[in-house]
């Protein structure tokens, strides 16, 4: 089950964007953060993606979720203005975000190249 983020527990695991001016991750893996918002559509169907790529990635990265709806500073913290938007989180870089309801092939490729995780068997 994926983690559902609100503003204190994002503070915790993510940013803490009251105390840090510059970006210092707290995390203690690379996670990916999906911004959605339940009446989304393409954000349904990217959900069982996710599902999956975390069961596939267990204790390699970590996955959450924001609801754009309920989480509107969190979404304006980081300009999401469409969703889904997908937040890659690396350990040592800035983030980047990625639009749409990408495949699950584009996102292995991005939590390969962004957060540096391979999926080795």
């Amino acid at each position: 089950m994926l983690e559902h983020l609100t503003k204190e527990t994002f503070k915790e695991k993510v940013f803490n964007f009251e105390d840090n001016k510059d970006w210092k991750f707290e995390g203690d893996k690379p996670c990916l953060i999906d911004f959605y918002a339940d009446w989304c559509q393409p954000c349904k169907m990217v959900a069982p993606i996710l599902e999956e790529l975390s069961k596939e990635y267990d204790g390699k990265i970590d996955i959450y979720k924001i609801d754009t709806e309920d989480q509107q500073e969190l979404a304006g913290m980081f300009g999401v203005r469409s969703i889904p938007s997908l937040l890659f989180v690396p350990m040592e870089n800035q983030p980047q975000m990625a639009q749409g309801a990408l495949p699950k092939d584009s996102l292995e490729k991005a939590i390969n190249d962004v957060l540096k995780v391979s999926m080795e068997v």
